[in-house]
This record gives C-alpha cells, structure tokens and sequence, in this order.
C-alpha cells in the first residue's frame, strides 16, 4: 500500500533507547515520492498522553476523530524510519489543517 504525508498508522514504535517497543499510532511524514521509491517510510510519534499547553515540538491533532485515533492526541517530534511491511495497519488520514500544523512542527523541531 502506498503511504502519503499525513497518514495516521499503527506500528510497533521503537524507544529513543531502543531497547523496545511500543505498539502505537504514527504520523507519516515522508512523502508519496519517498514511500514509493524506498521500502521504508518516515514516522513520527502520536501519544495520547496530552499536555496543555503543548511542550516544545509537540502538536495537538486539532480533529483526532477523522485521523480515527480513540481519543484527543498529539504528536511528538520523535522520528523514527521503519520499513512499510511493519506497518500494522492504516488507521486514518489527518485532516488539512492538521497536515498544515505538522509542516510547521517539523520546521520547529528541524530547523
């Protein structure tokens, strides 16, 4: 399946450390090019751990029930490139504004 930007998935998300895993939502953040010519796709974390107001390079997912999360959500700028085989499942798509706010957060956490 080809992945886009914005894609809300389910995947076993390496610790920082990575000593393991942690089975959990991520954002897809490289680019349909990207996932199409590569066997890996970029991801970045989604916790439903919420802080308000939002720390340092975290984003809230403003309409978390179209990108089909179970509950309020945000992403973390904590990347991680895994193959798309590992990918569980699809679970959503996040909504235009949200992607417009994920450009913004990578520019924030990237430089």
């Amino acid at each position: 399946m080809p992945y886009s930007f914005g894609d809300v998935v389910l995947v076993r998300f390496p610790f920082t450390n990575q000593i393991a895993f942690k089975q959990r939502p991520a954002v897809v953040v490289s680019s349909s090019p990207y996932n199409t010519s590569k066997p890996d796709v970029v991801i970045m974390a989604i916790t439903s751990q919420v802080r308000i107001p939002s720390g340092f390079a975290e984003m809230l997912i403003a309409d978390w029930q179209t990108a089909n999360l179970l509950k309020p959500s945000a992403v973390k700028a904590v990347f991680a490139t895994l193959e798309q085989s590992l990918i569980l499942k699809k679970l959503g798509v996040l909504a235009p504004a949200d992607q417009a706010a994920l450009h913004r957060l990578i520019a924030t956490a990237l430089g």
